[in-house]
């Protein structure tokens, strides 16, 4: 899929030294590399190592049947050497105006614990905010340890567990987690995104 993205709409980051880009077709490999070097997190969501074609798949931004959204941006945080230090999939205006979902923010494992990953968040929800997100949505896979810690912190809220969820290999138990970011209650979003309420079919 092509996306129109305006490279001036894309977010800054306030870490000095890195500089944030648009990955594009031209980036698979160097993803692809990117994503071989996380097998920990491709074993905890899907129960195997990335596969062969995992960067492509990516970035062609295939969505469910029957989703929409406005805009989907894969962005590639570079450090002073050009090297890909974080990768983040987020989708803009996914299933309602405003709800932006975040699909993957992956540091690489050897900045784990520096919070690299707590900082890039910080400036990717400021910079949703200006571009209209209202709350922030992702999927965390249950089981997955590391996620189920790191999101609540950031103040995500599950508002509905999901199960029989297959990705790659393995069959998932899933929490629909969301954040408000402009003062909005769980009802609210939940009247906006009817599919996340618990008596959803």
């Amino acid at each position: 899929m092509n996306w129109d993205v305006d490279p001036q709409a894309l977010p800054g980051c306030s870490i000095e030294g890195i500089r944030v880009v648009e990955l594009r077709g031209r980036d698979e490999a160097e993803l692809q590399r990117f994503f071989a070097q996380a097998p920990d997190y491709f074993l905890a969501v899907n129960g195997e190592p990335a596969t062969p074609n995992e960067a492509r798949e990516e970035l062609q931004g295939q969505l469910p049947p029957g989703w929409r959204c406005r805009r989907m941006y894969w962005l590639g945080y570079r450090d002073g050497q050009g090297q890909l230090v974080a990768v983040v999939n987020i989708a803009a205006d996914l299933l309602a105006l405003g709800v932006w979902h975040i699909g993957l923010l992956l540091v690489d494992s050897r900045l784990h614990g520096t919070g690299l990953a707590q900082r890039l968040h910080v400036d990717l929800e400021a910079w949703a905010v200006t571009q209209g997100a209202e709350w922030l949505r992702l999927t965390v896979v249950l089981g997955n340890a590391k996620a189920e810690r790191f999101w609540p912190k950031l103040g995500y809220v599950t508002v509905r567990t999901r199960e029989g969820i297959r990705m790659g290999r393995q069959v998932n138990r899933v929490a629909i987690q969301v954040k408000a970011l402009a003062g909005g209650q769980v009802d609210d979003y939940l009247r906006r995104v009817a599919r996340d309420r618990a008596d959803a079919q």
